[in-house]
């Protein structure tokens, strides 16, 4: 029942926008009250622990664009310093002339799977996205051919790669040792990323050339006269100081006493907000004042460049709120105890439960957590299981076809000006690329193992 209602939904979300030409707002507003109904969800909450179909709504914007929205804004500003100062176009040269413009693509998978190790997935793209505006748009390349090797750099080391937290948590849950499982990530992510990033992007790219949308283009690459462009290196530390802070804090996790003031200290300036609100602020200094911008300068690339990123934030905002009806009325619950009773491998069913449940629901964190939680007693009882390739598929499985039910896939489609066909066609295509081959190679370390 519940997946029947899910597939409908879905059809119904796609012929309001592609068909009728709603906004998608509007459009998933009103499919995650119809999910609601159909699934029996009360109107109201008729108490704390039953949350209603209204509640739900609030609820899954208002925790999507709470972490989200902060994210966005100061990584809008970043981006827009850098491409009034010229840094990103600084950047972009210096990868275009080391790696030559064939192979650039191949410099932004890389870019992306060392940026995306201590950072979230948004937090990298948002870091990352004016550095392949301004390659795409130096370059004449389709924007799909740069941007897909930086979205699956960033997805392979999100779903596979602990500190990240689901993978994190998996680990605790399924009780494995975290250096092997880094190292195992490393080994499957790094061929895994190869093949849906470069290569399949560069395939996907030839068939679908892609401008960089005006609107964005206009605040986060630059159109100005030819003029001297930032260093390199300050460029590159503006752009890597808050994965940097990031990475401190997660070194200070491993080594410090967690209740020394130096570990909490650590923790704030390295939590990802704090992080970027320190890199933004620096940016206004060595991308701005020591630029030659006054004051009025920098308050005016900070405003003319939130703009273009509310349509963003709202479809964001309401792809959550689709995803939270989905989760609280009881979908994700129902295909995981469906799967649960087949008599499968443990890696099979790690990453069959996590995919069943990402399609359903549209978060992957939410996928990987239930199918460790419903895996781990059964691989208990099954000598032999490796735990750390158990980690690698369940989040493996927890990446598989980002649809319309994903604020992932909303962010991808908006900031990369595709239509919902285009962005399954790219997106959508890739992250089932990522889960199916992860879990290959996971089943090939597991022969070698």
């Amino acid at each position: 029942m519940g997946i029947a209602i899910v597939i409908a939904a879905i059809i119904v979300l796609l012929l309001l926008i592609t068909a009728a030409k709603m906004h998608p707002f509007v459009a998933l507003i009103l499919v995650s009250v119809g999910v609601g109904l159909m699934m029996g969800m009360p109107l109201v909450a008729p108490s704390p622990e039953t949350p209603g179909i209204i509640d739900s709504i609030k609820a899954g914007l208002g925790n999507t664009l709470g972490f989200l929205a902060i994210v966005l804004a100061l990584g809008t500003m970043l981006g827009k310093m850098m491409a009034e100062s010229g840094g990103a176009e600084r950047i972009a040269k210096t990868l275009i002339d080391r790696f030559g413009q064939k192979r650039v693509h191949w410099a932004m998978m890389v870019v992306a799977f060392l940026v995306g190790i201590p950072v979230f997935f948004q937090v990298g793209f948002v870091l990352l996205i004016p550095l392949v505006f301004t390659i795409a748009m130096e370059t004449g390349i389709s924007l799909v051919t740069i941007g897909i090797p930086l979205v699956a750099g960033l997805s392979v080391v999100h779903g596979l790669v602990p500190p990240h937290p689901a993978a994190m948590a998996a680990v605790g849950i399924f009780k494995a040792d975290v250096g092997k499982t880094i190292l195992y990530s490393i080994i499957v992510g790094l061929p895994t990323a190869i093949i849906a990033g470069p290569l399949y992007g560069k395939w996907i790219g030839s068939r679908m050339y892609k401008k960089v949308p005006s609107e964005i283009a206009e605040q986060l690459v630059q159109h100005k006269e030819a003029r001297e462009l930032p260093g390199f290196g300050n460029t590159l530390f503006t752009v890597l100081l808050p994965v940097i802070l990031m990475l401190i804090a997660s070194v200070a996790n491993v080594t410090l006493d967690q209740k020394s003031e130096a570990a909490k200290v650590l923790r704030f300036i390295g939590d990802p907000i704090v992080a970027l609100l320190i890199a933004t602020v620096y940016s206004f200094f060595s991308l701005g004042y020591a630029r030659g911008f006054n004051r009025d300068n920098v308050l005016k690339f900070a405003n003319d460049c939130l703009g273009p990123v509310a349509n963003i934030l709202l479809v964001i905002g309401a792809g959550g709120a689709f995803n939270k009806v989905l989760l609280d009325s009881g979908i994700g619950e129902q295909i995981a105890e469906a799967a649960k009773h087949s008599h499968l491998s443990p890696l099979l069913l790690g990453w069959g439960i996590a995919a069943l449940i990402r399609v359903a629901t549209g978060s992957a964190t939410v996928s990987m957590m239930t199918a460790a939680g419903l895996v781990a007693p059964i691989a208990a009882t099954m000598p032999g299981t490796n735990v750390e390739l158990l980690v690698l598929a369940t989040g493996a499985g927890s990446l598989i076809l980002s649809h319309v039910n994903d604020s992932g896939f909303w962010m991808i489609k908006e900031y990369f000006g595709m239509t919902v066909k285009e962005t399954l066609m790219t997106w959508t295509a890739m992250e089932t690329i990522i889960s199916v081959v992860a879990f290959i190679f996971v089943l090939l370390l597991n022969v070698v193992l």
